[in-house]
């Protein structure tokens, strides 16, 4: 194999196309100069220049490993800087899971600021529900997840970073926009409901479920994105309890309605990582949510 010096007195050699001035240029006489060529000649088992006595000249063959050289040695000159980089977490990359519903408001926000405050550090997005959040971050395939609560305190550190209401989400025209008044839930109680799924939106389904006194007979439809209800309702198909943010999306055929519930039950979004991660450019990440939002909790 060859070496770094090798590389160096060849790129010398074919860009001076002299030994004598390569020599000079690399601070050494020109015998070793010769040896480490005739080196690396021998180490790739190719003849890289043509020389007598007057000229120097490089083959097809050296003219090829000439612009390999030089990227070989750019990439080791540039090696240990990036290495420092990423140890001190500069430099680097992070994968965010993140809920649909994340994508509303805060995902678009986050992503600016770490693209202003942490030049340097590369974003891999990844689209997924919480509970699969929570399973990618325990076989670490993620480094944070954008989701809902709520996650195990034994294995993870979360962060609040989103809390906000739930509103009635009812087709444009619908008898409950008249009231002119917050919607309560014994407004809601016997309207068909789209509901979210018990079991992919568990999170959504429970604060539902809490929050209007609604019966299996009064359950249209289920689903276990926002997206996917919103447009049942635009259809005509129910109504929804939805977070707020779900206004951003611009869905027409859709009203968005006050709700006024009997306990109020915000919707949250946490930021979740596994505890002893080593990802340097993480703890940046982390260091800018904690300067954004005041709510931390650990276990």
């Amino acid at each position: 194999m060859f070496s770094l010096d090798q590389l160096r007195a060849f790129v010398a050699v074919a860009e001076e196309l002299h030994f004598g001035r390569a020599a000079e240029r690399l601070n050494m006489t020109q015998p070793p100069l010769s040896r480490q060529i005739q080196k690396l000649e021998k180490s790739i088992k190719v003849q890289l220049f043509k020389r007598d006595n007057r000229h120097v000249a490089l083959t097809p063959a050296g003219k090829a490993f000439l612009t390999e050289a030089r990227s070989l040695l750019a990439h080791a000159q540039s090696a240990p800087e990036l290495a420092r980089r990423i140890s001190d977490g500069s430099s680097g990359l992070i994968r965010i899971g993140f809920t649909a519903g994340s994508s509303f408001g805060l995902l678009g926000k986050l992503l600016a600021e770490i693209s202003a405050e942490l030049d340097g550090i590369s974003i891999d997005l990844r689209e997924m529900v919480t509970t699969e959040q929570h399973s990618s971050l325990e076989l670490g395939l993620i480094d944070i997840g954008l989701g809902r609560p709520p996650a195990d305190t034994r294995m993870f550190d979360t962060m609040t970073v989103g809390r906000e209401d739930l509103v009635v989400a009812v087709p444009v025209g619908h008898h409950l926009c008249s009231l002119g008044r917050p919607i309560s839930p014994q407004d809601v109680a016997a309207e068909p409901m789209v509901m979210h799924s018990p079991i992919k939106a568990r999170y959504f389904y429970d604060l539902s479920v809490r929050a209007v006194p609604t019966s299996s007979d009064n359950v249209a439809h289920t689903a276990s994105q926002i997206l996917t209800i919103i447009a049942l309702v635009s259809g005509g198909h129910g109504i929804a309890l939805v977070p707020e943010s779900s206004k951003v999306m611009g869905y027409q055929g859709v009203d968005y309605l006050e709700f006024k519930g009997d306990i109020h039950t915000p919707v949250e979004l946490l930021a979740v990582w596994k505890r002893g991660f080593d990802n340097p450019a993480l703890e940046r990440v982390l260091d800018l949510l904690t300067r954004r939002f005041s709510t931390t909790i650990k276990a």
